[in-house]
């Protein structure tokens, strides 16, 4: 059963109802009908709205409600008229229950710190959430890290990354217009993929403006990882306690190991920086420079590692011919 059955048995019911119940039937039935139609125009209304700013909400009224209680019965110590004292209750639970409101809607992040050391989670409940940033889905690594099942639980796409992913595809810029596209076909592609626990997430936090920062705190609320290739953000998330999966990390963290004195094959593409070097690349990337063999540019050449330099950016490996 959809969310459109439910929507239609609803009317049914409601038409049934207001037919049966009130004396002048055919009109009981209307009103009813254009009843049920108002509140699921309101319920279309309020699918953004998210569970923790609706708990928090409600919550927020409760108190408002106590509050209004507790005020309202020390105003009835003064023995004021029955009219008056009516009035002053009324009063005070409009305002109680606005204020309680509001401070629940702007308190809703920091709602699960109301009970203190109690988080309500079910006690199966072992999965992990993932969080992932535009830089990661503009990438592309990230639909064949999740082809291996190498992420558990759930991968969740913000709303504002796809925001940000749209904004870069509607860019006058072609090269960031293109950028944007492939996200967007990146994320299409993995939304086809089967087992593929890819959801969104809703909450866009106004009040923050950089996505960067707005990651962090989401991933703070949800107790969750980073998925990014941003090696500012990398800085930044870990610094504020966030756990974050570099995709470029794990890169190099596969690629091969080389040794001082191993031969491999390699094809000299360019010069490099220094007099008389030459380089090429292995299928993974990584930089192989070889030394005195600049006339060779263009060929197939074996070459013997002499040493491996690990840098922020990747791996170079240095070489010579072997003769």
């Amino acid at each position: 059963m959809n969310v459109l059955s439910v929507r239609i048995l609803f009317i049914i019911a409601s038409i049934l109802i207001g037919y049966y119940s009130v004396p002048q039937r055919f009109v009981g039935a209307v009103v009813f009908g254009i009843a049920s139609g108002v509140i699921i125009l309101i319920e279309s209304l309020m699918k953004r709205v998210s569970v923790r700013g609706l708990s928090s909400t409600v919550f927020g009224l409760i108190l408002g409600l106590i509050m209004a209680k507790l005020v309202g019965d020390a105003f009835s110590l003064a023995q004021l008229p029955p009219q008056t004292l009516a009035n002053v209750q009324v009063i005070l639970t409009l305002i109680f229950c606005y204020l309680g409101t509001l401070i629940g809607l702007r308190g809703k992040d920091e709602f699960n710190l109301i009970i203190p050391y109690v988080r309500l989670r079910r006690q199966d409940q072992t999965e992990g959430i993932t969080v992932v940033d535009t830089s990661a889905i503009i990438d592309g690594r990230i639909l064949d890290i999740l082809k291996t099942k190498f992420l558990e639980g759930k991968v969740i796409v913000p709303r504002f990354v796809l925001k940000e992913l749209q904004q870069i595809a509607d860019s006058t810029d072609p090269i960031k217009r293109q950028r944007g596209r492939r996200g967007l076909e990146i994320l299409n592609n993995i939304q086809k993929e089967t087992g593929l626990a890819l959801s969104l997430h809703e909450d866009e936090f106004p009040e923050v403006r950089e996505v960067d920062a707005k990651l962090v705190k989401l991933a703070q609320l949800l107790q969750a990882k980073i998925l990014t290739v941003d090696f500012n953000l990398n800085h930044v998330a870990s610094f504020q306690g966030v756990k974050v999966l570099n995709i470029n990390e794990l890169a190099n963290a596969l690629k091969p190991v080389v040794f001082p004195g191993e031969h491999m094959q390699i094809k000299l593409l360019k010069e490099g920086k220094e007099y008389n070097q030459a380089v090429g690349y292995l299928d993974d990337g990584t930089m192989v420079v070889v030394e005195e063999a600049r006339r060779l540019i263009g060929q197939e050449v074996r070459v013997s590692v002499t040493s491996v330099l690990q840098t922020p950016a990747g791996r170079m490996i240095f070489t010579k011919v072997v003769k």
